[in-house]
């Protein structure tokens, strides 16, 4: 038994109708972000991030900003491996009142975020995102970033709309192995990015969302030998709605998965061995041992989440669509769990 394949949008499409619900002619995936997301309507209901994963040499770096029409939420946070320092700073704004924040309808337009406690500028230029954060107290110390995001202009990308129903779906861009440089310093301490080891990924959600969620995500972007490879598996939300969001990225060409994905773990000890394998065929055959776990939780009586992102390791191996097979040995990357009531 298989899954059919997905149906590929190759124009741009919109992602909602007049009325603010999904427009049918948006389901299914594309190769480039030509879905435009524009949400109205559904007060509570809607739900829009921009989250931004950069793996550098010696640190993992990720800004998120958020907005779910009651507040707007900005997450930094960073990772030394070696050390496993770690820190995160979040800000929450209820309702977005002051923050200057608008979220974009395309993946890649400018998004600014700023208050007393956090300055976040994202632009985009000729194939280049440029990530700009400081905070004048981040640990203690002050915190500047500053990233040059490059877009190859012949990658592909995976570009999702996800429908549960009329009244609720998600479009989902995951965009992969995005050659990084700049730096992020913390205090006295500079960390340098350089191209050819240093990669962002870019994960752009709008969407209707149900009250409760609860997701699997698991990804890396690495260059191995001569290539880069990306990875992006998500299960559970998608699960029965006929879309899924798993790909697999070499040197930007994208293998996209139409199987479901299950993840295999333990809830009662998140750091033992992960697996992601392909419902009904040896497609996907990949195992996880995480390092370090990173648990977020909000608990604001109508809005629970609780996230447990895991950093380690993935190895195996995914089936291409040249018929090829992809082995992964010791590849750095994510993995998680999030459960929302929101």
């Amino acid at each position: 038994m298989t899954q059919h394949a997905e149906r590929e949008i190759v124009n741009l499409t919109r992602l909602c109708d007049n009325k603010g619900n999904l427009n049918p002619e948006a389901i299914g995936y594309a190769r480039k972000p030509i879905i435009d997301s524009n949400l109205s309507g559904h007060f509570l209901r809607k739900k829009k991030w921009n989250y931004w994963c950069v793996f550098g040499e010696e640190i993992l770096f990720s800004v998120t900003v958020c907005h779910f029409d009651y507040a707007a939420v900005c997450f930094i946070y960073f990772l030394e491996y070696e050390t496993q320092r770690f820190f995160e700073k979040s800000v929450t704004i209820p309702l977005g009142i002051g923050s200057k924040l608008k979220m974009p309808t395309r993946v890649l337009e400018p998004l600014r975020f700023s208050n007393n406690e956090v300055n976040l500028h994202i632009t985009h230029l000729q194939n280049q995102t440029f990530l700009n954060v400081t905070s004048s107290n981040f640990d203690n110390e002050e915190l500047h970033a500053e990233l040059m995001i490059h877009h190859p202009q012949d990658d592909e990308s995976l570009n999702v709309v996800v429908p549960w129903n009329r009244q609720t779906f998600q479009f989902t861009a995951k965009h992969h192995t995005l050659p990084t440089t700049g730096m992020v310093k913390i205090g006295n301490r500079t960390f340098h990015f350089s191209a050819e080891d240093c990669f962002a990924v870019l994960d752009f959600g709008r969407g209707i969302w149900p009250r409760e969620a609860l997701w699997n995500w698991g990804m890396a972007s690495q260059q191995i030998r001569d290539k880069r490879i990306g990875l992006n598996f998500g299960g559970h939300w998608t699960d029965g709605t006929g879309m899924t969001e798993n790909a697999v990225f070499v040197n930007g060409k994208m293998t996209k998965i139409h199987e479901d994905v299950i993840f295999s773990y333990d809830r009662s000890n998140f750091m033992k061995p992960w697996y992601i394998t392909t419902k009904f065929s040896d497609q996907v055959m990949l195992s996880f041992h995480p390092f370090f776990e990173r648990v977020a939780q909000t608990n604001a009586k109508l809005v629970k989440s609780e996230v447990h992102q895991m950093v380690g390791y993935y190895g195996g191996q995914v089936k291409l669509d040249d018929g090829s097979t992809l082995t992964i040995h010791q590849m750095l990357g994510c993995i998680e769990e999030h459960v929302a009531k929101w």
